[in-house]
């Protein structure tokens, strides 16, 4: 990267793999707790009941996804690079964030990406269409996460 002179887009996985380091440890220290299926949404043609923790985990999944994207948007604008989400390292790992705790590695990256990619177009095109910036947060529309997720009580 730096013999590209993509120093934005170098500091911004800098900063995404050392965040994977410090899952890597969470997950060491952590103990399952049971909870019913509460909730239900369906994806792929097919239907999946999840308890309360999966779903919060799926939900981060998407915030996770879409705050990863602005930033990687914002690092390979200010690198004069082209618009490519899917070549960036954060969306092809799609693991930042994943506890393991309650929903699988594969349904975690699908959300993750979802919410990378809608990250990515407003952070590249300096735009809000998908979430908002306050207060140095970057944040998915409510109405956005649960038109991708979802999730329905039963």
């Amino acid at each position: 990267m730096q013999q590209q002179r993509r120093l934005a887009q170098l500091r911004y996985e800098q900063r995404y793999l050392e965040h994977l380091r410090e899952d890597q440890w969470r997950l060491q220290s952590w103990r399952y707790s049971y909870a019913p299926p509460e909730y239900r949404y369906y994806r792929s043609g097919s239907y999946y009941e999840v308890n309360r923790y999966a779903a919060d985990e799926l939900r981060q999944a998407l915030r996770d996804g879409y705050e990863e994207g602005v930033r990687a948007g914002q690092s390979d604008r200010a690198d004069g690079w082209g618009f490519n989400y899917q070549d960036s390292f954060a969306y092809q790992d799609s693991t930042f964030g994943y506890s393991g705790y309650y929903v699988g590695l594969g349904e975690y990256q699908y959300y993750f990406r979802e919410g990378f990619r809608r990250g990515y177009e407003d952070g590249y095109y300096g735009r809000w269409q998908y979430g908002s910036y306050s207060n140095g947060v970057f944040s998915l529309l409510g109405g956005v996460l649960q038109g991708i997720l979802d999730l329905r009580p039963f």
